[in-house]
């Protein structure tokens, strides 16, 4: 973890938990994780996502973002200091997806939303981009199902105010690659859908143990 990481780690925890008080549900399940590369797959609802799920872990964490946000040169600086890669939404480039699997075949924890962008109302698609289907497929690593609930009331997209508003991230159980590679006759583009969309529901599968930050 480098410096600038570790510095923005903690001010994410500090500031998630004064501002939305942050708690992670399942907590337990992070202290058990494989040695090696790890895909953590998220619903999409804020700006806020990135900071409050890497709070929880204690490793760092890479994770996409919108390439427009580079453009500002005080952001251009600091994001890939604490492990952003810069990504187009409405078409991803391949040298982006290979270095996402050049990190996960080198033991590091990626986070991606299946979903491709933010929610506008906080509710989940049903169907993933194919991209998470096909870095699952090349890298075979395990894959940790979280979701949040609560930031979209926080910082919604299309908003520029900040509210206080419970925030609790839910941690899945950890699917292991094998139980959904599928049958070896599908075609890579069947497969690869077929995948990301199985991401999506364990995401959506996950549910508050009470009705705190919804």
């Amino acid at each position: 973890m480098n410096w600038w990481y570790w510095i923005g780690h903690k001010l994410s925890r500090l500031f998630a938990k004064i501002v939305c008080s942050y708690r992670v549900q399942h907590q337990e399940r992070l202290r058990h994780l494989p040695v090696g590369g790890l895909l953590i797959v998220s619903n999409h609802v804020s700006f806020l996502d990135p900071p409050f799920i890497g709070a929880a872990f204690d490793d760092p964490l890479y994770y996409f973002a919108r390439d427009t946000l580079f453009d500002h040169p005080i952001a251009a600086f600091i994001l890939p200091r604490v492990n952003a890669i810069p990504v187009n939404q409405d078409k991803p480039e391949i040298s982006s997806l290979k270095l996402i699997i050049r990190l996960l075949q080198e033991g590091q924890k990626v986070l991606i939303f299946p979903e491709g962008e933010r929610s506008l109302d906080g509710v989940m698609k049903t169907e993933g981009e194919p991209g998470v289907g096909m870095i699952l497929s090349k890298t075979k690593v395990p894959v940790l199902p979280v979701r949040l609930f609560g930031p979209d009331k926080a910082l919604p997209r299309g908003s520029g105010k900040l509210r206080r508003h419970p925030a609790t991230l839910v941690v899945g159980e950890l699917i292991e690659y094998e139980t959904i590679s599928g049958d070896s006759s599908e075609s890579s583009k069947v497969r690869y859908q077929r995948i990301a969309d199985e991401m999506m529901a364990a995401i959506g599968g996950l549910e508050l143990c009470d009705s705190r930050g919804e």
